[in-house]
Parts: C-alpha cells; sequence; structure tokens
C-alpha cells in the first residue's frame, strides 16, 4: 500500500497554470473555431514527487482527462509550463519530445478500445520497444514482451492472441503491459479500474501497487471512485470545473477535508455497515453544476455552497498552502474547520471504505481467482 513506502522527496513533474479551452460548436457550424468557447482546465498547478500516487479526483467532465493528456502532450495546451525531471517539454519537439515520451507512458480508461484490435498482443506489447528501443532484434524484442507479460500475469502464449479473445481484466493487464515494456519512470493512470468489476478492480490495482514498488514507478492517477484513490494513493488534488480546488495527502483529505465540495464528495462514499451509514452527517450539494462555458462570478462552487457569503460571489479565492502540505481554495475553510466535523466513514476503522476495498482483503487473501 502507498503508506508503506519510502517516498524520495523531489519533484518529477510539475504543472504551471495550465490551461485549455475548446470551442464550443464542431463541424460545418465551427465558424473556424472561432464560436463560444468553455474552458476544460484553468489554472491548474501541481507537483509529482518521486516515487508517488498523485492522485487527481472529481466528477464527470471536471477536466481530469484533459489534464493528464496535456501532461503527455497528446493534447496541447493553451498556455502553462510543463516541467518534466527537470525540462520544459513544450520547449521540445521532434527526437527529443520522442525520447522524452520513452519515461512517460499512460493506462488508458477503456480496456476496449484502447487495443488496435487487428493487432496481436506481442505487436501492441512491443510497439513502443519498437519506436524507442529500434536497436533491438525481433528475437530480443518478443523475449521482453514476454518477460513483460508475466510481470503483469499474462502467459507467453498470449503473444499470438487478438484483444477480443481475452476479458476486460485481462485486456486491462495488456494495456499496462504496454506502458511498462519501455520502463518509464512516470506512467499516467486514467481512471485504469473504473470499467471493470470490482473483485477486477482489486486486482489491477494490486498489480500497479506491486509494479510501483518493483520499479520504482510514479503513479499520476485519475480516479472519481474515492475508495479506490483513498487505497492507492499519497497525495491527493481536487478538481471541481476545471480548478484544482483541494490538494493534501491522502489521510488528511479523509481525515479532515477543508474545502465545501471535498466534504460533499466523501460523504457521498457509501459505506458498507448500515449503523455507520445511518449515523454519519450526509452533505448534499443543491443546484447543477455550473457551465464551463460561462463559469459564475468568483468562487466556481459559491451558487452551491451552504458557506457562500458576498465576497464569495465577487472574489475568486486562490488555491494556497493553509497548513503544512494542505492547500485549498476557499475564502472560509477556517470556518469549515471549525464547524464540521470528521466524515463519520473516515472516523470508523473498523469497517471498510467501500465493498471494493472488501475485496481487495479477499484478493490479498487469494480468494479471488485471477481474471
Amino acid at each position: 500500500m502507498a503508506q508503506g513506502r519510502i517516498l524520495i522527496m523531489s519533484n518529477l513533474l510539475e504543472a504551471r497554470e495550465l490551461r485549455k479551452s475548446y470551442s464550443r460548436a464542431t463541424g460545418l457550424l465551427s465558424g473556424n473555431g472561432h464560436g463560444p468557447r468553455f474552458t476544460a482546465v484553468d489554472g491548474v498547478s501541481f507537483s509529482v514527487e518521486c516515487g508517488e500516487t498523485f492522485a487527481v479526483v472529481g466528477e464527470s467532465g471536471c477536466g481530469k482527462t484533459t489534464l493528464a493528456r496535456m501532461l503527455l502532450r497528446l493534447i496541447e495546451p493553451d498556455a502553462g509550463e510543463i516541467q518534466f525531471d527537470g525540462q520544459n517539454l513544450l520547449t521540445l519537439g521532434g527526437e527529443e519530445l520522442r525520447r522524452q515520451r520513452q519515461q512517460m507512458q499512460m493506462i488508458f480508461q477503456d480496456p476496449f478500445a484502447s487495443l488496435n484490435p487487428r493487432m496481436r498482443v506481442g505487436e501492441i506489447v512491443g510497439e513502443p520497444l519498437a519506436i524507442h528501443e529500434p536497436g533491438l532484434s525481433r528475437t530480443e524484442r518478443r523475449e521482453r514482451v514476454g518477460v513483460t507479460l508475466k510481470r503483469v500475469g499474462l502467459n507467453e502464449d498470449a503473444l499470438a492472441r487478438y484483444p477480443h479473445e481475452f476479458s476486460g481484466g485481462q485486456r486491462q493487464r495488456i494495456g499496462i503491459a504496454r506502458a511498462l515494456a519501455v520502463q518509464p519512470s512516470l506512467i499516467v493512470c486514467d481512471e485504469p479500474v473504473s470499467a471493470l468489476d470490482v473483485s477486477i478492480q482489486a486486482q489491477v490495482i494490486n498489480l500497479l501497487e506491486r509494479l510501483q514498488e518493483q520499479f520504482k514507478l510514479t503513479y499520476l492517477f485519475i480516479a472519481h471512485d474515492l475508495s479506490v484513490v483513498r487505497h492507492i494513493s499519497d497525495r491527493v488534488a481536487v478538481m471541481y470545473v476545471g480548478k484544482i480546488v483541494e490538494i493534501t495527502t491522502r489521510d488528511r483529505l479523509y481525515e479532515q477535508p477543508l474545502h465545501p465540495y471535498t466534504r460533499a464528495l466523501l460523504s457521498a462514499v457509501p459505506i458498507p455497515d448500515p449503523v455507520v451509514e445511518r449515523k454519519r452527517q450526509r452533505i448534499i450539494l443543491t443546484g447543477d453544476v455550473p457551465s464551463p462555458v460561462n463559469p459564475p462570478k468568483g468562487c466556481r462552487l459559491q451558487p452551491r455552497c451552504p458557506f457562500a457569503q458576498d465576497i464569495c460571489r465577487e472574489v475568486e479565492p486562490e488555491l494556497v498552502e493553509v497548513e503544512p502540505g494542505h492547500s485549498v481554495a476557499c475564502h472560509f475553510w477556517d470556518r469549515i474547520r471549525d464547524q464540521t466535523q470528521t466524515p463519520a466513514f473516515a472516523r470508523d476503522t473498523t469497517s471498510p471504505v467501500s465493498s471494493a476495498d472488501s475485496t481487495r482483503n479477499h484478493v490479498r487473501a487469494g480468494a479471488v481467482s485471477r481474471q
């Protein structure tokens, strides 16, 4: 687990004031991109330390995937800076960028759509090696692919098979093998378990943790399942409508969240203990999520926030460090800390956070067979 690792306290990845917007209209009526625009990512800054798992959580549509793809330059940002291992990625191009990408790989959300159905598994996993290590012979490449498949729990006979011959969990293992093949230092995991059954989620999460320990990997983990995030992450950033509203350690986030949106997210996590579930305080935000085309003035949560005051409707709060290692974008974070209680599920240490955590215990005991 994340809490058992010793982290190297140096930044591998830094994002500074990243922004990305899109034209709302598409196709023939797009007006060459000059129509109304919506901002998917708006001034996001954070750093990821070597060897840690940094999670980014939030509702669907908040900009998590856009942010992840910008970090790898699969999408070009409109503004900002991306530092990877001391280099500004936005100044690189051609061969320099290709060499740097060997150290930055991605596991995609959908294990069905992310694998080419016309390619055999050996070709899929071996393709990054053909690009980044062209000096390898065909025999050497096949050996590397076979070893990598074994590391993710697949037999070497998978080399000659096609993706449709595997289950969802096995396909995601193939995606992990593809990312692992070139021995990167950073892997961006874009909701890698959200399309899988709960029991298979636990197996894939355990696999990712084992690979991280073995190869000293750094993960940027995109998710919306807070129980999964609690299990795997070291630090967590919470996004809302294109902005990061809170960053802190995993334990601190679950013990004492300081942003109203974070508290609402945590209170929505189901608890499989009916006694605890009945007693805990629920926080429900009224109203709709604002449109990224026309976000509200001031704080973007203020139309739905029970703590909102006049200043929230006029002045947008900055993300500032209010406690050591704990940053929040809220004018009244201290009032929230003093007037609210820790969520019940964070206080309860005897019951699992969710059925997924319960399943993980069985996985470790060998009760769930590998898919």
